[in-house]
């Protein structure tokens, strides 16, 4: 029996017929071995435990006998009785606040490497489980995502994991990471939390990828437990996110400065949209920005947008454009700057600062040559930072 699906047992059989029939499951596959890469070893599920159906939800407080505030991400949602956040995921019963997606992913997968989070200064080529639940705190008009985004739980199959059974699935298949991805990590916080907590003690490195929008209190305690971050920097303008995203930028940075100030490895992610936030001159504040309040070192993706959810009228951004958008991040300073989504463009694998020696060789996500040792260049011995293996 490979395990249950909201509660009924099923066999392998019959879970890709239910899986098939899903529709916008064909996206990110509930199943993990629906999405195993060719020539990747099978996904080995170590699920044997039943779940709970509600677990009280970290950060928040009671304002009255019928409301509550959550304090976990910048929107602090008042939830009265019945009623539920913005998130769509955690909801005020009895006056208690909880969440409705511990231990209940809708996307597992194994096998991906690492750069496709993207991190690209962490163990290259590395590969890792990646779990994700319904549900996220932004509306983002390109979420590439949203079949689970902008869903309630109700609305999308899961499968029943504990932590404990994610951490024995990631050791039975021989992956030294456990990635919170796909959706926004923030809204199953308590679910990411004690995976990576445990984690730690069974010789694991968790990473997650997020919209930045975590409060200060919650994400310092997440860090003690979290290898790197991934931080999606979606534009330099309030006005972009407040238009395309229905959210806010200075979380956002105020997230990179605590991410920074706790010393967590991370890696800021631009993708880079025509017409709405490829403004040149935004880029460049944007790169000053970060210079200056993060450090030189910290690498940037420039990702290339493809048409999505309801950005679908708009083109791929023009390789140019992103080509633009590095040199002046180089002109500013920034160490270690990359394009991603152009398979085979130079500018995917990383250069030296100092000697310009292809330090990590890459066609894509896939890893061709890694010049490293000891955390230093090969040719040069300069020290580049990251998380690098032996």
């Amino acid at each position: 029996m490979l395990g249950r699906l909201r509660g009924q047992i099923i066999d392998r059989r019959g879970f890709v017929r239910l899986t098939l029939g899903c529709g916008a499951c064909l996206c990110l596959a509930i199943a993990a071995y629906l999405f195993q890469e060719r020539g990747k070893p099978n996904l080995t599920l170590q699920n044997s435990e039943q779940n709970p159906t509600l677990v009280e939800a970290k950060y928040y407080h009671v304002i009255d006998d019928k409301t509550v505030q959550c304090d976990l991400c910048f929107r602090r949602c008042r939830i009265t009785s019945g009623g539920r956040g913005y998130c769509k995921v955690r909801e005020n019963v009895g006056g208690k606040l909880y969440t409705l997606v511990y231990g209940r992913p809708c996307a597992i997968t194994v096998g991906s490497p690492i750069e496709r989070l993207p991190l690209y200064h962490v163990h290259p080529g590395a590969r890792r489980l990646n779990l994700a639940t319904v549900g996220c705190n932004f509306k983002c008009t390109f979420c590439i995502n949203w079949q689970f985004a902008v869903k309630a739980p109700e609305d999308v199959m899961s499968y029943d994991l504990t932590p404990q059974e994610a951490i024995r699935t990631a050791v039975a298949n021989n992956l030294e990471f456990i990635s919170f991805t796909y959706t926004e990590p923030t809204v199953f916080y308590e679910y990411m939390y004690d995976i990576s907590k445990s984690a730690k003690e069974k010789g694991l490195k968790t990473v997650l990828h997020t919209n930045g929008s975590m409060n200060p209190e919650p994400l310092k305690e997440l860090l003690k437990y979290i290898d790197a971050v991934a931080v999606d920097l979606k534009a330099f303008t309030a006005d972009f996110y407040r238009s395309t995203s229905f959210s806010e930028l200075t979380p956002v940075l105020e997230t990179l400065e605590t991410i920074h100030s706790e010393g967590v490895w991370m890696e800021i992610v631009n993708l880079i949209i025509p017409t709405l936030n490829d403004n040149m001159d935004n880029i460049r504040d944007m790169c000053i920005w970060i210079r200056d309040n993060l450090g030189a070192e910290v690498p940037i993706h420039f990702n290339r947008f493809q048409p999505a959810y309801k950005l679908t009228n708009l083109p791929p951004t023009p390789v140019k454009t992103l080509e633009k958008a590095r040199e002046i991040a180089v002109q500013t300073g920034i160490e270690y700057v990359t394009i991603g989504n152009v398979p085979g463009h130079e500018a995917n694998s990383t250069k030296c600062p100092r000697c310009g020696e292809t330090l990590i060789k890459r066609t894509h996500f896939t890893v061709h040559q890694v010049n490293i040792i000891d955390g230093r260049c090969r040719n040069c011995k300069q020290k580049i930072p990251g998380i690098w293996s032996g």
